[in-house]
């Protein structure tokens, strides 16, 4: 769903790294540009962990966009705005913190689009749900449409819950700044063994060439590039770890 939010620069930039990801590994195992072509499939799967990489990060990014717009919304329905108004006004302090090209901006012009069209806030709010499938926004949407009918003090409820949502969002992005550290070391982790075959290939050339001139030489290296991608798959699958 946020692969739409990638901008096309950065597929640019997803597509000029897996080619070059792939003429390295042609050279360090192969020492030769025609075994790209072998390396496709490696290729598509890692541009797929890119994007996926790049969609989680916009994901991220929301969430704190999202996190700033609610707390505006709060603010205006302290000062005594209705929920449609104070959308409208958080709407104008988005404007004055965040690029137009930014996901919460159009977002809140869709909204403020629809509220001029006369749909509810509760409509409006349960669309924005649904198109970002965020569980964040999904837990204020719920907040907001028990608060309204269970009537009360709804104004004190959503304030409350957008208070409980903020907190969450700032913990889990300490979290992640914790596991980032992590993540720079399997990134190092990853490029080690390319430093030390090239570091070989420039100094002990002779001493590698039957690895690259042979048929025997050349399992040796496939088997060991599979054992590479088979620790690559399983070292993502210990990063990512859900928060």
């Amino acid at each position: 769903m946020w692969q739409q939010d990638i901008r096309r620069s950065e597929y640019i930039f997803i597509m000029a790294r897996t080619a070059g990801i792939l003429l390295l590994m042609a050279y360090v195992f192969y020492d030769s540009p025609a075994a790209v072509l072998l390396l496709i499939p490696v290729g598509i799967f890692y541009m797929r962990d890119l994007i996926s990489d790049f969609s989680e990060k916009k994901e991220e990014e929301f969430r704190g966009q999202f996190r700033d717009s609610i707390q505006a919304v709060a603010s205006a329905l302290k000062a005594g705005y209705s929920v449609e108004n104070a959308i409208r006004e958080a709407k104008k302090d988005m404007e004055s913190v965040y690029g137009r090209d930014t996901r919460i901006r159009k977002e809140y012009d869709r909204m403020v689009h629809q509220l001029d069209m006369n749909m509810t806030a509760g409509a409006v709010l349960d669309q924005l749900a649904q198109r970002t499938g965020q569980e964040d926004v999904e837990s204020f949407v719920n907040v907001f449409t028990a608060a309204k009918k269970s009537g009360g003090d709804s104004i004190a409820v959503i304030r409350n819950s957008v208070r409980l949502i903020s907190e969450k969002i700032d913990t889990e992005k300490e979290i992640r700044t914790m596991l980032a550290s992590q993540k720079l070391e399997f990134d190092i982790m990853c490029a080690v063994p390319f430093v030390i075959i090239l570091y070989m290939k420039m100094t002990f050339g002779d001493f590698l060439s039957v690895l690259y001139e042979t048929m025997a030489g050349a399992g040796v290296m496939t088997v060991c590039l599979l054992i590479y991608l088979a620790a690559y798959r399983f070292g993502r699958k210990i990063i990512r770890i859900e928060v």
